[in-house]
């Protein structure tokens, strides 16, 4: 029976989740499978992978091929690197030792490199979001001096308004003169 490792799609539409499963090659995609290896998770970022590294290592043993997609994910997660390893110990080129020690540096290796994506990914967001908070800042700002300036009566301008002041103030002293003439 040729057995592929291959990728299974659940999730929603727009919203892929798939397991990764070995299969029957001549069973439909979504179909029966032989056992479940792990999910990937596409929507995330970086992409969540969790996968079942010596079960994975098994299968490829046995002789099962893996399709395009998941044979880079297997990659990204080391298991072709482990399984090559084991080929070596096989061969006698290589202890068991050595090789699940060059296997946990690798390992070791690739977690840090995702991590530091993980890192500036969220100081990428970090810095976003000051930007549009100091953006805002400016806007609300920005507002509140047009309100400001919106409430103050409007000056009058040129000579005109020289005689609107010059008007405005004779006027008190003439209610003032009025009303000490009643008197």
């Amino acid at each position: 029976m040729p057995v592929k490792i291959r990728l299974q799609r659940h999730g929603k539409k727009g919203k892929p989740f798939y397991w990764i499963v070995a299969a029957d090659s001549r069973a439909k995609r979504d179909g029966k499978f032989l056992e479940k290896l792990g999910t990937y998770n596409p929507n995330t970022n970086p992409a969540t992978i969790d996968l079942n590294i010596d079960g994975s290592v098994k299968w490829l043993q046995n002789g099962a091929q893996p399709t395009d997609t998941a044979k880079a994910i297997l990659s990204y997660r080391g298991v072709l690197l482990k399984h090559h390893l084991l080929g070596g110990v096989r061969k006698g080129a290589l202890t068991e030792e050595q090789a699940e020690e060059k296997f946990k540096a690798w390992l070791e290796e690739k977690e840090n490199k995702i991590a530091s994506k993980v890192d500036g990914l969220d100081k990428e967001k970090e810095k976003a979001r000051a930007e549009a908070l100091k953006a805002e800042k400016e806007v609300n700002e920005k507002r509140a001096q047009a309100a400001a300036e919106a409430a103050l009566p409007e000056a009058p301008e040129g000579e005109e308004a020289e005689a609107e002041v010059a008007a405005t103030e004779e006027a008190p002293a003439a209610e003032a003169e009025a009303a000490k003439e009643e008197e």
